[in-house]
């Protein structure tokens, strides 16, 4: 592993706090207005979007559109709002009864619960199409179309069928069944890195990164992917409802084999580590470095929810 510097823990403490925050109010702003006899798909929107959450995939935006010299928070926003609703989405659609049939999320009642299977549904698929409604106009002030074009089509792909939901749909078919590395990998790269790869690629484009340095982030956001899958894989049998905001042994409620069922706690541990790592040590090969972003990612190995 090469050696990469990291921020001091109270300023990263600090930093990250105070980027939470304003991503968080900054995502609401976001939220459609002016409904009429609809309103209720708002209310759930909102209920699903606000919940909470670590906001990590509009922060990697964030830090990469920085990173490679991006200064306008206007041109990067909407991507920001689009992603985070891109993934709450996801998890709307997951605690379904047909899905994980999950009554928690973030500590509180899941959409369904709340506002019945039907809005659960029309919640998500309203979250997925307005993210795009969102990226999709922010081509019309006429200001790096072409740049934001291109990061509207890596959010659409990493999304789709050759991404998050390409994942989900393997996932879902292989419930209860034997899985060999290589499907297993292949469901934890769609559906968990995917959407990381998009948030590093669609910042760095945003700020006009060459495209060597935005292969180079799709890489590591596919190791980071996989860190966090197989950490939340340990956390799901370690950690405590409370601690994680959502049920614990709900893979093994569902029949999921995962990568700590497969090979054990220890080379699960052994894997979060090196993939973390690999994933450093692309980042701190690029021509730009961004400290707050190797922390965040060398945080997340760590992590507790």
């Amino acid at each position: 592993m090469d050696s990469y510097i990291l921020m001091d823990k109270a300023d990263f403490d600090k930093q990250l706090s105070e980027e939470t925050k304003w991503i968080e109010e900054s995502i609401k702003e976001f939220l459609p207005k002016g409904t009429t006899y609809q309103k209720t798909i708002n209310d759930a929107m909102e209920y699903s979007l606000m919940a909470g959450g670590k906001r990590l995939r509009p922060m990697i935006i964030w830090e990469t559109y920085k990173m490679f010299g991006g200064q306008d928070k206007k041109q990067v926003l909407p991507f920001m709002a689009a992603i985070e609703m891109i993934h709450t989405y996801s998890l709307v659609h997951d605690d379904l009864p047909a899905m994980d049939n999950d009554e928690y999320r973030r500590g509180r009642k899941t959409t369904h619960i709340v506002y019945g299977e039907d809005m659960g549904i029309l919640a998500g698929d309203a979250l997925l199409n307005y993210a795009y409604e969102i990226a999709v106009l922010s081509l019309a002030d006429g200001i790096n179309i072409q740049n934001k074009a291109k990061a509207v089509q890596i959010l659409s792909n990493k999304a789709g069928i050759f991404g998050m939901l390409g994942g989900q749909v393997a996932d879902v078919e292989n419930t209860g069944k034997p899985l060999s590395e290589e499907k297993l990998e292949f469901i934890y790269s769609l559906k968990t890195g995917a959407l990381i790869e998009a948030a590093f690629m669609a910042g760095a484009v945003l700020a006009d990164a060459d495209n060597n340095s935005v292969k180079a982030l799709e890489e590591a956001g596919h190791n980071i992917g996989m860190a966090f899958q197989i950490q939340d894989d340990i956390l799901d049998i370690t950690s405590t409802s409370e601690e994680l905001g959502k049920p614990v042994h709900s893979d093994e409620k569902n029949d999921k084999l995962t990568y700590v069922t497969i090979y054990g706690m220890d080379k699960a541990v052994k894997a979060v580590k090196e993939y973390s790592e690999t994933a450093l040590d692309i980042l701190n090969n690029l021509p730009v470095k961004n400290i707050y972003l190797n922390t965040l990612v060398e945080k997340l190995i760590g992590r507790r929810k």
